[in-house]
Order: structure tokens, then sequence, then C-alpha cells
């Protein structure tokens, strides 16, 4: 019964803390106890243990003890952020990410940080600390937990503005709680050692009463003693701890289909108020279960409700049959301490399995607290009776005709004497065992009494008679008797947990399957549609789903087998109640249980919708094999309608981040590679306005004009990259030289090859090119002219050309740095720039995503190589050869 191995799901959340740092809260219950400084006190020893500790900010609200603390201690420099006027010091989180330290200290957890701050709380930035490997210490108040507010602001008066999300408690490696008696904590604030003198009386007459104080240390120190419980608990499944130990208590109640089941939630809720303890509601689900009458099981239903709904935790539990042995082993795993459990007092004999599982509990639940609660005594009418004698009149033909075989069969065997004629009994067992496997128990057992009276009828002296002659004869017949109703009764169990099986087989293979399709679904309507149907296949009803529209009214988005024309008032009311509200309503349901529909939200991180289900059977949602099955198929569309949101809003961003960065190219081509030949051409026709020598003034003119043509291949640049973009690219081809290309391209630019040599190296046999002359035209010249920007003065420059089959390549080699090979995909890419320095050139970022745009829509091809010897880089641009000129 003992299980010795550990829970693996207890390692889960330390195997997904990775390299998080660790986070320790000082926990108190109202200001003044002494958190900062027992902070300051630990991170001094720590400091002396040689740890790297820095104060990254602690608020000591002029407390002289705790100032004197910080001596000796490195403080991390706050940062200073304007706001409307002002300068106000804040905690600098990226000075802290940068220094990087063993320990950090960061004092009130709760605080809003000054806006423009780079989270709106501390805590999340207590967060981004942790999960870049630095552990924090930190101190809060148990009024600033965000499931405590409202318990604090009926304590007190005061309602506290600044909260913590309790998922950051959860996520506290430690909590030390900080406490001081409410006596001792008024002194020392009408000492002065809390706050100042002026806020002393306004403060003991508002928040720190003797009351209040008295309350608030209550609740901290239950939130500590919880904290402390739940991770003995987890320390226990870890080392798997046999229970139960008497810390916290926890108190258990066992439902199963009894008509005190209702009784029994009840009273374990009033246990569970008078101790201040959490309780858990439990059934246990056998394969018996299947069998019962509906009343029985809805009984149960309605007692698992009942507990939800007063606030008990619940629980379904499956076994084959040791009911007793489940539930003490799970009152084990969960360290529960009491069990409640229900004794029906039937007047008729067939309940007594009922008070067996009571009785084995009784004897098996040692080291517990046990009540037991004594229903009214049952009637006829009761639950607790046999399960339903659903013969049908194949099993009883089954049956009949089974017994009759088998008479036949051993009547032959028996004539020509093979066997001992008590061995006869073995037919008629073989019979019953394949009627027990084939139509269940009771007709197992009747098959079984009708072979135990024909083997006695015909096979035990005398024969054709009831009547037994021999000693022997009555207990071979006894024997085959007892033989065959435990052959019939294993049958029958064995079909029962096979159709178990099949069931269970068969619902994890519609949610693997719903688990694949939907997968594959991209489209929000698809995995939508996927979803409902598949609720309405499994659960065998309408399926709704409803998301709220553009207005924020709940609209039918999809449905299975259609969606309806309008929602009944009550109906369209249980969908926005559980929509707001996060919780199940409509049928089955205690909220708003007169509509034909039952409703439960759809929710990932955020709510998104409601489903909406309707049974033939209303009480069918409240079954909770269904709600089990529900649960998972919803969790499951949620998720998925989460990753289409979240795939959506991944391609606007990626659209946005395009746009930002066609706007910094953009202002950066106006700003400098627009502006400076503006400037220049500017500068140039000023200067032509005085009197200048011819050549001077020649001069001023081809710079002029270099500067222009320069800015002209700038904005036809733009130009092209934006037909490119839009797919308006429409090559006019023609058969061209490729040496007429490249003397274009080196006319175009003079002034810039003017400090190299330029080496072209053709072919004389190069056959002709058919392309569009202006854009391969540009994409050389925008090819060379990356390489006038990378090359160094004086070096040479190669243009190289020949032909392939159908393919002429031209190359273009110069002598720069080169490009690193990781990179020579990339730099075709739109905005790329080698990263290489501030001295290196800039420009757009357009001119080899401009070229491979122009090849590529002429069926071409370029790459990015490296020159000889690996020195410099060699552009490579694949074009197509014109057809040969046919003989005039």
């Amino acid at each position: 019964m003992e299980d010795t191995r550990p829970d693996p799901a207890s390692f889960l959340p330390e195997a997904s803390r990775g390299e998080r740092g660790r986070l320790k809260i000082f926990l108190g219950a109202s200001p003044g106890v002494g958190k900062t400084y027992a902070m300051l006190q630990e991170a001094a020893a720590r400091a002396r243990q040689g740890v790297d500790v820095v104060v990254a900010l602690v608020e000591t609200h002029g407390r002289a003890e705790t100032t004197a603390l910080l001596a000796g201690l490195e403080l991390l420099p706050r940062k200073s952020i304007d706001y409307r006027g002002q300068q106000l010091e804040e905690f600098d989180l990226d000075a802290l990410l940068a220094r990087r330290p063993q320990l950090a200290l960061i004092d009130e957890l709760a605080h809003t940080n000054v806006p423009g701050s780079r989270h709106v709380k501390r805590w999340q930035d207590v967060m981004e600390v942790l999960d870049a490997g630095i552990d924090v210490t930190t101190a809060l108040n148990i009024q600033h937990i965000e499931s405590l507010n409202d318990a604090v602001a009926r304590i007190s008066g005061v309602r506290v503005q600044e909260t913590v999300p309790d998922e950051v408690m959860a996520r506290a490696d430690e909590i030390e709680l900080i406490d001081l008696p409410p006596q001792e904590l008024i002194n020392r604030l009408r000492d002065g050692k809390v706050y100042r003198a002026g806020a002393v009386g306004r403060a003991l007459d508002n928040f720190f009463t003797r009351p209040n104080l008295t309350a608030l240390r209550e609740l901290a120190l239950r939130a500590a003693a919880s904290r402390v419980d739940a991770d003995m608990l987890s320390l226990m499944q870890q080392n798997a701890t046999t229970g139960p130990w008497p810390t916290q208590e926890r108190l258990l109640v066992c439902i199963n289909e009894s008509p005190v089941a209702k009784s029994l939630v009840r009273a374990a809720k009033r246990m569970a108020d008078r101790g201040g303890i959490p309780w858990i509601a439990v059934t246990v689900v056998t394969p018996r279960h299947e069998a019962l009458p509906d009343a029985a099981r809805r009984l149960t239903n309605e007692a698992l409700q009942l507990a939800e709904t007063l606030g008990g935790e619940t629980v379904t539990l499956r076994a084959e049959e040791a009911v007793a042995r489940e539930l003490v082993a799970f009152a084990w795993a969960r360290n529960v301490t009491r069990l409640l459990v229900g004794r029906p007092r039937p007047r008729h004999w067939w309940a007594w399995n009922r008070e067996a599982v009571a009785d084995r509990l009784l004897d098996t639940a040692h080291d517990f607290e046990v009540t037991m609660v004594a229903g009214e005594t049952t009637d006829r009418g009761a639950i607790f009776r046999l399960p339903r004698l659903s013969l049908s009149w194949q099993a009883v033909a089954a049956g009949l005709g089974g017994a009759l075989v088998a008479t036949l069969l051993a009547w032959g065997i028996d004539a020509i004497e093979l066997v001992d004629p008590g061995t006869l009994s073995v037919v008629y067992l073989v019979v019953v065992l394949a009627v027990g496997a084939r139509y269940g128990l009771v007709p197992a057992l009747a098959t079984a009494l009708v072979s135990f009276l024909a083997y006695n009828f015909f096979f035990t002296e005398p024969r054709f008679s009831f009547a037994i002659a021999e000693f022997d004869s009555v207990v071979a017949i006894v024997i085959f008797l007892v033989g065959a109703l435990f052959t019939g009764t294993l049958a029958g169990r064995l079909r029962q947990q096979v159709a178990t099986l099949r069931l269970n087989q068969r619902r994890t293979e519609m949610l693997y399957d719903f688990a694949k399709r939907i997968a594959a679904k991209s489209d929000l309507d698809d995995v939508l549609y996927a979803g409902a149907y598949h609720i309405a296949a499994t659960l065998n009803c309408n399926a709704l789903i409803l998301m709220p529209g553009a207005s924020g009214e709940l609209e039918q988005v999809q449905g299975y087998p259609s969606i309806e024309e309008e929602l009944e008032p009550r109906a369209a009311a249980a969908a926005r109640w559980a929509y707001d509200r996060n919780e199940p309503a409509g049928a089955g349901t205690t909220t708003l249980p007169t509509s034909e529909w039952m409703f439960v939200p759809l929710a990932a991180a955020t709510p998104l919708g409601v489903v909406g289900l309707q049974f033939a059977d209303p009480r069918r949602g409240a079954d909770p094999d269904v709600r089990r099955l529900l649960k998972a198929v919803e969790d499951q569309v949620a998720v998925a309608v989460e990753r289409t949101r979240m795939a959506a809003d991944l391609q606007t961003m990626r659209v946005e981040a395009e746009g930002e960065k066609l706007r910094s190219a953009l202002l950066n081509s106006l700003s400098h590679d627009l502006r400076t030949p503006l400037v220049s051409v500017i500068g140039s026709l000023t200067g032509l306005e005085g009197e200048l020598p011819e050549a001077a003034r020649r001069a001023l003119v081809e710079a002029g004009l270099d500067e222009a043509r320069r800015l002209d291949r700038y904005v036809q640049n733009l130009l092209n990259m934006t037909r490119i973009e839009y797919g308006a690219l429409k090559p006019r081809r023609s058969a061209v030289d490729a040496g007429e290309l490249i003397g274009t391209a080196r006319a175009d630019l003079r002034t810039a090859l003017a400090g190299h040599a330029i080496d072209v190296a053709l072919p004389p046999d190069l056959p002709r090119l058919d392309v569009d002359p202006v854009l391969i035209g540009q994409a050389l010249t925008n090819v060379l002219e990356n390489a006038t920007k990378y090359a160094p003065p004086g070096s040479t420059i190669t243009i190289e050309g020949h032909a392939a089959g159908r393919v002429v390549t031209l190359a273009v080699t110069d002598q720069g740095p080169g490009i690193p090979a990781a990179e020579r995909e990339k730099v075709f890419d739109l905005f790329y720039r080698v990263t290489e320095g501030d001295r290196r050139p800039t420009g757009t970022g357009l001119g080899l995503a401009i070229v491979r745009g122009f090849i590529e829509a002429h069926g071409g091809a370029v790459r990015a190589l490296a020159g000889p010897d690996g020195r410099g880089t060699r552009i490579e641009l694949d074009l197509p050869v014109a057809a040969p000129m046919s003989a005039p």
C-alpha cells in the first residue's frame, strides 16, 4: 500500500527554476515591525561571509538604527527621473543588471515606480532581476498582498492602493515573518521610531490601533503558516514521506451516492469553519459506478457541486475495487489529518457493501481522526440497492442457449464415456465465463444457476431428478455452484473493467486527435469551429462559442451543429455571467439554472469568451466526468485561440517593426545620404554666382552634376524598392551587351571611381544579355558604388564576366575588408548593413537589396563571396543570355 517513490510532480517547480535567482521576502503585519532592519542585519552577515551584496534600494524613513546598518555595505546610486518638472530618485534597474552582484537588497516590494520607469511596479523590477540570475531580498507588509486587500480594508477602514499579486508570494523561495506584539509596536511609534513626530498622533488614532494591529498580526501569522505548510507538503511529496504529520489540519470528506452526501458536505463546511482549516471533498469512482441508477449518480454530482459552492476543493478518484485504500492513500498524499465519512443505516441486507466500505475505512485509516455521521434509515425507495437488473432478451437467450449447448455437449461426452461425470461441470463453467465476458455480471450469475440445475438434473445420481443420493455428489455440486458463481463474478468484473478501459481509451484518443487537428489550424475561425465540433461530438450535445465583439457584447462566433439564431434572455444572461465572473452558469449549475444552456468560461491568461452546451438531459452538465472532459477540451481550445492571437499579434509587431525600420532608413537617408549631395549641389550652384575662372567654374559644374546624379540614384533606389515590395517591377527586356552596361555604370560613378584602378576582363565572345538595361545598369552601379565605399583608396576593382550555358556571370571584386561568412547572405536583406564601426561609410542599406530584387526579377541570382586569397569581397550576378539573332 505504501509507495516509497517521490511524487514526480513535486520536482517540477524546482526544475522550472532554471538559473533564476532566489527570492526571500521579509513579511510583517504593519510598518515599523523591523523588516528592513532584519533584512540589513542578514545582508551584513552574508557580506562578512564573502557574498557579493549590493544595496540596490533601501528606505530607512529616517530611522537612525536602520541607517547605521548601511555602513560597510555597497550602495547602488539611484537614478534621477524628471517628472512634471521635478527630479525624482528611483531604483536604477539597468545599473544593477550591469553590476550583477550575487545578492541585491530591494526594499518596498509593493512600491509604484515613477512614471517613465521601465516597469510600473517595483515587484516587476524584482522579477527581471531574478530572471537575470541575481538573488533578491525584499520586504513586504501583509496589507500589500492582493488577495488580502479587502480583508485589510474591512479591518482598518483603509484600502491600500499598492498591492503585489499573490503569484509573487508563491514564487518566493523563502518567507521570513518579522513579528512584534501590538503594544510594543505602539510604544515604538510613540518613541518616534516608526514615523516622525508630526505623524504619530494621526497614526495612533487611525491605523495603529490595538484591534487593527492584532487582526493584521493574525493575518500575517496565517499567511506565513500557510506558506510553511505548503513547503512542508512539497517536501513530504519529494521525499515520499508517509503522513499524516500533525501540522496544519486538513479535513477530507468522503462522499458517494449516499442520501447523506449533502449532509456530509454541510457538516464538513461547519467543521472547517470552526477550525479555520482547508477541506477537500472526495469521491471514488469504480467500474460498478456505471451500473448505478441515474438518481444515485446524481446525488454524488450534487454533493460535489455543493462542496464547490461552499468553497471546498473537489477531487474525483478512480479505483478498481479497494475504495477505502484509495481514500487513505490520497489522504496520506495530501497530509490530511481528519476524515469525515457517512454511514447510513439500511433496512435491507443488500446494503452491506456500503457499510463494509465505511468499516474498512475505519480499519485502514491509522493515525487519522475519523468522524462518522450516521444518516437516516433508508427504505425500499432509498438509493442503496443493487445495480439495476438490465437483462436484455439477448442476454437471456445467450444464458439459456449456452446452458442448453453445454448440456448437449456434456451429454455426448458422457455417452461415449470419455471422462468421469464429475468433470463435466467444466463445460458449464466455460459457458458461464463466456456469458459473463459478453453480457456482464447478472447474466453470468443467472447462467451459473441454470447450469447448476441442469448439471444436477442430468448428471448426478439419481439422474433426471433434483434429488442427490450420494454425499460425494453433494460436495461436487456445491463446489460446482461456488466455482460457477466465482467464475461468473470474475467474468462480469472483467467486462466492466474492459468497458471502462475502452471508454477511457476512446476519450484519450479523441483528446489526442483534437489536439493534433487543432494544432494544425492557424486561422481563428478554423480553431473555433474545430473546438465546437469536438465538444459536441465528445459530449453528445449542441455546442456554441461566444466571444466579445467590437462593442463588448458577446457574439456567437461558432457552433455545432449550427449557430443559434438568437439566444433566449436567460441563456444570454447566463453567458454574460460566465464571462464576467469567470464561473460556470446556466443549466446544471447554481447560477441561472433555468437556462437550457450551460456556459463555461473560455480563458487562458485572460478571458477569451464562453463555451455553451445544450444537453438533452440538463443534469448531465453536473456529471464530474463530463466536467473533467469539458475542462480538458476547453483548455485546449483556449490555448489554441491564444496561440492564433499571439501569432497575429506577432505578425502585426513584425510589420510594425519593418515599418519602423523603413522610417529609420528614410530619416537616415533624408538626414545624411540625401541631404549631403543636396548640400553639395546647393554649394556648387552658389559658387557659380561669383566671378570665377573658367576652370573653377567647370569644376563646380561637374561636382554639382556628380552630386545630383548621386542624389538621383538614392531617390531611384527608394522608388525601385517600393516597386519591388509591391510587385510592380516588370523588366523591359532587350538584347544588351555587357560591356555597354559596365561602361554606363562607370560613367555614372566616374567621380567615385576616380581614386581606384578599374580592371575590366570580359571575353570577346561573351553573349549578349536578355535584360532590362536600365534596371541591370542600376544594379551594376549599386554594386560598384558599394565596392568604392569599402575598398581602400588606390586599390583595384576588378570586373569580370564569363558564360556557362544560358547564363552569364558578371563579377565585381574589391580589395576591401570583406564580409564575414555569417553575414554574406544577410547583406542582401532590406536595410541590413555590415557592422564595422563608426568610421565605416554608412548608407540606406537598400543598395544590395535592390540588386537582388532586380536580378531575381530577371530569373537570375546574386551572391556574395570572399575575394581571391580570402581578401576583399566578390559579388557575382547571374543573368540570362539573349536568344541568338537569326540570319537575315
